[in-house]
């Protein structure tokens, strides 16, 4: 039975990957979408009562590779801190010296952090079967910047920016209001804005986290992303640029060695004495009736969709009380107490102070840059003021992302209600690229629903 339901998944699952574009920044206006929530339903239906496992069998202590940076005392003694409390062998720590800061240029990546982790697999782990997933202890940098570009680059940019300056006063005389462009001054402008962005490397820009999944690769394309082989809608799929080596990458980080700490505490905790608590949904529009045949929904629909397809299936694993705000405005101070999971959108770098957060509660915000800092003691992004607050896990982008790079909430809330899948496997399962701006923070073994008890009813 198992292996039948786990067959018909992966089918259902590569129908679903014709919903994800390839390249950053394509819209759903290229792609049909109008089936995507019904694929989703059903995917998470059955991903909640039967394990889909990455390799066969759920990540387990010994798999884990922990990386610290000698040059934060602190995150050497919490990476042994947490190895002892989840029995990770001593000799699985890899001590690298790096940056102190959240950022780092490329060939400082390479040389510091990438070179060391990609020898010590070469010599611990050729055949590539032991180490599944690396742990960036805290200390460790949060973001990989562009390469510097050449002199010859920076001509080149110029000169293209100068034209594309000409072509848009053209089209705007001064002293009057905007004419409305022409169809072959967009196709031209879009051109040269392709160009340009290839040439300023921007897209080079990724998290370290996200950059070591492919350590173990020879060579990939830096422009953009590249396919995750783990995410579910991708398993099975023949794609060309798809990076066969990756590996899971967690972090245990945060503003202050204690919120680590305590993170690590409280996952522990959660396990041991189950997740209590409410899941929380912040969607911005009502539920949409079933679309008919021709209709089509946008990128953002669709992800509201998703979000409220997640809230029925924890309201249907009967696990936790579910509340759904549908309003445009998102939970309002003191409107959500006993958070225990949270997914919801959209509150740029803002957080806003509405929950209190039991012991070991995951959740996060969709929003483009609520990882861009974990350190900086003024921001208000959401992944740094949740720790602050006191959840276990979160995910958030250092950069602008796009919204098709967000993990699926429906995988990813699903396999944490299973109770059998760790934290760094259902976020594997759920994230569709790697080489990109998304972090995961959290204990990779965490299982918030190990401890399956008496489901609650909504």
């Amino acid at each position: 039975m198992y292996r039948s339901q786990a067959f018909f998944m992966i089918k259902i699952s590569n129908s679903y990957n014709r919903f994800f574009p390839s390249v950053p920044g394509c819209t759903d206006s290229s792609r049909s979408r109008r089936k995507a929530h019904f694929l989703r339903i059903f995917l998470l239906v059955i991903l909640t009562f039967f394990a889909f496992r990455l390799d066969g069998q759920a990540l387990v202590a010994d798999e884990l590779l922990i990386v610290a940076n000698s040059a934060v005392p602190e995150g050497v003694g919490l990476a042994r801190y947490y190895m002892e409390k989840r029995a990770v062998p001593s000799a699985n720590l890899l001590m690298v010296k790096t940056s102190v800061n959240e950022q780092i240029g490329r060939s400082e990546y390479n040389q510091q952090i990438a070179d060391p982790v990609r020898k010590y697999l070469e010599k611990n782990d050729p055949e590539g079967r032991r180490f599944k997933c690396i742990v960036l202890m805290y200390g460790m940098p949060l973001r990989v910047l562009p390469p510097p570009l050449s002199q010859v680059e920076s001509s080149d940019l110029k000169k293209l920016q100068a034209t594309l300056k000409e072509w848009t006063e053209k089209e705007k005389p001064p002293g009057q209001k905007p004419l409305e462009k022409s169809k072959e001054f967009q196709a031209k402008s879009a051109e040269l804005k392709k160009k340009i962005q290839v040439l300023t490397k921007a897209h080079w820009r990724a998290s370290v986290d996200s950059e070591l999944a492919l350590v173990r690769e020879k060579s990939y394309d830096l422009e953009g992303w590249l396919p995750n082989r783990f995410f579910v809608s991708f398993r099975g799929k023949k794609i060309k640029n798809m990076p066969q080596s990756a590996i899971l990458v967690s972090r245990l980080e945060g503003p202050t060695p204690a919120i680590v700490r305590r993170i690590i505490d409280d996952s522990l905790y959660a396990e041991e004495q189950g997740l209590p608590g409410k899941a929380y949904f912040d969607t911005r529009w009502p539920e949409k009736n079933q679309p008919k045949k021709d209709q089509k929904l946008s990128a953002y629909e669709q992800y509201d969709q998703a979000i409220h397809n997640t809230a029925r299936i924890v309201r249907k694993s009967g696990r936790l009380p579910v509340v759904v705000d549908d309003r445009p405005t998102l939970f309002q101070p003191g409107e959500a107490p006993d958070a225990s999971l949270y997914c919801g959108w959209y509150s740029l770098g803002k957080y806003i102070d509405a929950f209190t957060w039991v012991r070991g509660a995951v959740g996060y915000h969709v929003a483009s840059s609520e990882c861009t800092t974990l350190k900086k003691p003024d921001s208000k992004v959401w992944c740094k003021v949740m720790l602050e607050k006191g959840v276990a896990a979160t995910v958030g982008p250092v950069a602008e992302p796009y919204l098709q790079s967000f993990p699926v909430p429906e995988v990813f809330f699903g396999c944490l209600l299973d109770g059998r899948v760790p934290l760094a496997e259902c976020y594997g399962l759920s994230n569709p690229f790697w080489s990109w701006q998304q972090v995961l923070i959290g204990d990779p073994l965490y299982r918030p629903f190990l401890r399956r008890g008496f489901p609650t009813k909504s």
